[in-house]
């Protein structure tokens, strides 16, 4: 069964950072690509960040280019998402994403406060 599990959100001053780590389980991680995306209250879904498979190609939204680093752990089935200098528009909860045989999976989301 696949599965994909966030952890690593929670509460953080302005200028702080947070590490956010995404479990994969039921399928070869190593092949598929891996995103995260963000959604608040109010806004669009928002792609933050993608890593391709297996050499680990990045892509980042604009928003978070400079601050956000993407990366994999193939031999783990893992992702990360390291995110530095966080803003209070980065508030959000953080979705990790891979489309598996063309089926887009979604873990449940990992809640990022950004406040002072």
């Amino acid at each position: 069964q696949v599965e994909l599990k966030e952890s690593g959100g929670g509460l953080v001053q302005p200028g702080g950072s947070l590490r956010l780590s995404c479990a994969a389980s039921g399928f070869t991680f190593s092949i598929v690509p891996v995103s995260w995306y963000r959604q608040s209250p109010g806004k669009e879904r928002e792609l933050v960040a993608r890593i391709t498979s297996p050499g680990g190609d990045t892509n980042y939204a604009d928003s978070v280019k400079g601050r956000f680093t993407i990366s994999r752990d193939n031999a783990k089935s893992m992702a990360y998402l390291q995110m530095n200098s966080l803003k209070p528009e980065d508030t959000a909860v953080y979705h990790c994403n891979a489309i598996i045989n063309n089926i887009p999976w979604t873990g449940q989301g990992t809640q990022v406060t950004v406040s002072s």
